[in-house]
């Protein structure tokens, strides 16, 4: 097949980030498809673009044998206020389009994962004008969670943004989910559940697994004698990284325990600064790290945690942090209640805390702390658990197989 993907935040090489879709387009390369995928020029972390990027509509890079990538231009505004988000994703709509239609050369199917919603439209369009079936996948709940977060306020966008998802779900040939939650969510909009398929995040196990603690990471940061509990992602106003300095603030009479938060994103000058003024030094910001060297930091940690603002809509989401840390066998300290406190407790893979609520982590970091028995029990019944449900290598094969029936049915048709 000739799969066309259309996926705002692709990774590039040796970014730091979510790379779902990296892995299954090696995947599905290494089975002979011919993977293009159209992306843009603007870290979703980071909010900055590289310099080969500046002042060019579309770069054409050649990612491996049978991957393509265009990037293609995406203002950067993106990081300076709603509007300036609501521009970058236009703009990316608008040269993504014109990528697909004319640089991608002949498709048999595209896929737009979201967010951001305007993909869909990308997707939509090509598929009209490439005859082709048109995928959309959802990653997060598009615009409840920009709601939930109070990013999207304004009565008529709202209005505008809830119009543009049901045109989407409606002219998708296939919508694929990433939790069970997710697919509850899509019925109650009346989506039909023969239309909707569920191939979930999962774990990079080619990249990630368990390795000794005592790394190269401890000795470069001094983290030798440290009881360290690892975050790693985004530092947005959805992670609600504030109630980890609150954490670290309260705990901040142990000397031998060490926040350390690995990522970049709009919110970390602020959380900085909040840390300066409690005057913590049980805390570290640490640089986003390519996806070759982050498995070494995740090994270098005790505990790894992954925490949300505390929104109904976070109940439906499994982050991809969660499978890397299963898979390098670490406990995980979990401050996200719904789909991802089932995903934890059936996998017997670590604590739940109640989100925002600063003394029930405290008491998680303390019980682990004191506890390397139930560590070390907690993290080996994540791995297994991991390994044997949600290896990425798996996942792909089963993606491949729906756009396979899908592109015969079109044929066949």
């Amino acid at each position: 097949m000739n799969i066309l993907i259309i996926h705002q935040y692709y990774l590039g090489k040796d970014d730091p980030g979510g790379s779902r879709f990296n892995q299954f387009a090696k995947y599905w390369a290494a089975k002979g498809h011919r993977v293009t995928v159209i992306a843009g020029t603007v870290h979703y972390a980071t909010g900055k673009k590289d310099k080969r990027y500046r002042g060019k509509w579309i770069v054409k890079e050649r990612e491996a044998d049978n991957i393509t990538v265009l990037r293609t231009f995406v203002s950067e505004t993106y990081n300076k206020s709603f509007l300036g988000r609501l521009w970058a994703y236009i703009s990316f709509t608008i040269s993504a389009t014109w990528a697909a239609i004319f640089c991608s050369g002949v498709q048999d199917l595209v896929l737009a994962s979201s967010p951001p919603l305007f993909v869909g439209i990308v997707g939509y369009i090509t598929s009209k004008a490439k005859r082709i079936p048109f995928v959309f996948e959802v990653r997060d709940l598009w615009p409840e969670s920009a709601i939930d977060m109070g990013i999207l306020n304004n009565k008529l966008a709202i209005k505008l943004a809830f119009w543009l998802e049901r045109f989407i779900y409606q002219r998708a040939d296939k919508i694929n989910v990433l939790t069970p939650a997710f697919k509850e969510a899509l019925i109650k909009k009346r989506v039909p559940s023969n239309k909707i398929t569920t191939i979930p995040n999962g774990a990079d196990l080619d990249i990630f697994r368990p390795a000794s603690t005592e790394n190269w990471v401890r000795k470069k940061y001094g983290w030798n004698n440290k009881f360290v509990v690892m975050y790693i992602g985004a530092h947005g106003v959805a992670n609600h990284l504030i109630q980890l300095v609150e954490v670290a603030k309260e705990l901040k009479e142990h000397e031998d325990i060490l926040f350390v938060l690995i990522g970049d994103g709009m919110e970390k000058p602020k959380l900085v600064v909040k840390a300066q003024e409690y005057g913590l030094k049980n805390i570290q910001f640490i640089n986003p790290q390519p996806k070759s060297r982050i498995v070494d930091f995740v090994n270098a940690a005790d505990v790894c945690t992954a925490v949300l603002k505390k929104a109904e809509t976070f109940k439906t989401v499994y982050p991809n942090k969660l499978f890397d840390y299963m898979s390098c066998a670490k406990p995980i300290i979990l401050a996200i209640d719904g789909a991802a406190r089932e995903l934890i407790e059936e996998a017997k893979a670590g604590i739940y805390v109640e989100p925002e609520n600063i003394q029930m982590f405290k008491e998680a970091v303390l019980e682990l702390f004191k506890n390397p028995l139930l560590r070390q029990a907690l993290g080996q019944n994540g791995y297994e658990y991991v390994t044997q449900n949600f290896s990425r290598e798996q996942l792909a094969d089963q993606y491949e197989q729906i756009l396979y029936q899908l592109v015969m049915h079109r044929t066949v048709k």
